[in-house]
């Protein structure tokens, strides 16, 4: 079997990248580090000749609402027109728990990236994540307002890079879904004391403040909005095993 994975060096290719090479799979990498454009699409149909099976994890650097419609709509319909040709069987995408039915920000570009692949001929599978450890981090950051951060009091079951990316590649080499398969972490938390929790772990003397109004990836939530449904794989790394081994 022979996998192509697209965004090969980011935060889950590079672990699904390994994941895949457990599973005993011939991997392709595909990265503008390895001169493939997902975007222009330069270098794609060169790199995706053989192919069986199409990963996508790409990722964007901006969380904007724009940006990400911009990114996931024209790559999307690269991989997919790329996959078609090649004559691969499979495609798998990356997308996050919340997509179906929050419309705003991030999640409304994901959403229609999942509308995307579910159009197109190609067999599919949508792995759904929830936030991941690093996504916290990233949020804490973007809603600081000199000592204090302002973060909304919501349920979440936030999840480790390599459950996620362990996930995405047991996917890759089963059967197409032609579905959703939700991934979350072990325990559930509420965001407002995670965040209090991993920056006392790193050492920032912030307040945190709950505030229902400050949105998480460009989306104003609900109290259970990022919680996924009743059978989602759960993942086995814990907040206090992430921190640990950072």
């Amino acid at each position: 079997m022979r996998v192509v994975v697209a965004g090969a060096t980011g935060l889950i290719g590079s672990r699904t990248v390994a994941r895949l090479r457990d599973h005993g799979v011939e991997v392709v990498r595909l990265s503008r580090g390895e001169g493939v454009d997902v975007t222009t699409g330069k270098g794609l149909d060169e790199a995706m000749r053989g192919a069986d099976v199409v990963v996508d994890v790409t990722d964007t650097a901006s969380r904007g609402e724009l940006e990400s419609l911009e990114f996931f709509g024209t790559a999307t319909h690269n991989l997919l027109e790329a996959a078609a040709k090649a004559g691969a069987v499979h495609h798998v995408i990356l997308s996050i728990v919340g997509a179906d039915h929050l419309q705003a920000g991030y999640f409304r570009a994901k959403a229609l990236q999942e509308e995307q692949v579910r159009r197109s001929p190609m067999p599919y599978s949508i792995v759904r994540a929830t936030p991941f450890f690093e996504s916290v981090e990233y949020m804490s950051r973007a809603a600081t307002y000199g000592d204090v951060v302002h973060v909304a009091p919501v349920l979440i079951r936030p999840v480790s890079t390599d459950d996620v990316a362990a996930a995405v590649a047991h996917v890759a080499v089963g059967i197409p879904l032609f579905g959703v398969l939700e991934v979350a972490g072990p325990e559930e938390h509420r965001l407002d004391d995670l965040t209090a929790k991993l920056l006392a772990a790193r050492g920032y003397m912030r307040d945190v403040v709950p505030d229902a109004h400050t949105p998480f990836f460009g989306a104003v939530l609900g109290q259970r909005a990022l919680l996924p449904g009743a059978g989602a794989h759960l993942g086995h790394e814990t907040f206090s095993e992430w921190i640990a081994r950072r």
